[in-house]
């Protein structure tokens, strides 16, 4: 079983992003779990408060879900023709203490796909992650890219993916599930 874990860079309740990793659940693809998290309650980072208080607990969470994967799928809006800002600050925080986060990031899996409303998809976003993954040392998955553009469109009345996305996020799902095992 190939353990994959999608985190939503967005906190909205109606995220699609979110919403396109819940279908990749829906999915239940042979020999792929595929779990969701997201980045409620991660605060801002402050070295101070890294300092007093420690890493959050919310960060802690999230990096026990990371080591537990065998693979990692951002699921990144674009916001201003970039990174999240939310998404950004949450791995900062993943990236202290400095001595944990080879372990955390070093030679993982990773892979990058957005869902937005725009017509142009999330590829300036998903190309901004580019050095930020270069630079934690994760190794990145170039082999598929997943770019929903008009997305609202894409879920029905239920939630679900209309068939053509659905089969990109099947194909892409399965082919990074196979990166993730070699």
């Amino acid at each position: 079983m190939v353990k994959l874990l999608g985190i939503s860079g967005s906190l909205r309740k109606q995220s699609l992003n979110t919403a396109l990793l819940h279908a990749g659940q829906a999915l239940e693809l042979p020999g792929v779990e595929l779990s969701v998290a997201t980045l409620h309650g991660i605060p801002l980072y402050d070295g101070d408060l890294e300092q007093a208080s420690g890493i959050p607990a919310e960060v802690t969470a999230l990096k026990q879900k990371i080591l537990a994967s065998d693979g990692v799928i951002l699921a990144t809006p674009e916001y201003n023709h970039g990174i999240p800002g939310v998404f950004k600050n949450a791995i900062d925080w993943l990236s202290r203490p400095p001595a944990e986060m080879a372990a955390l990031f070093q030679n993982r899996p990773f892979a990058l796909i957005g869902a937005t409303p725009s017509g142009f998809g999330t590829a300036l976003s998903q190309d901004a992650w580019l050095s930020v993954l270069h630079a934690l040392g994760t190794r990145t998955w170039a082999g598929g890219s997943l770019l929903l553009s008009r997305a609202p469109q894409a879920f029905d009345d239920q939630g679900r993916l209309t068939d053509e996305p659905r089969q990109n996020l099947q194909k892409f799902l399965q082919g990074f599930a196979k990166f993730a095992q070699s």
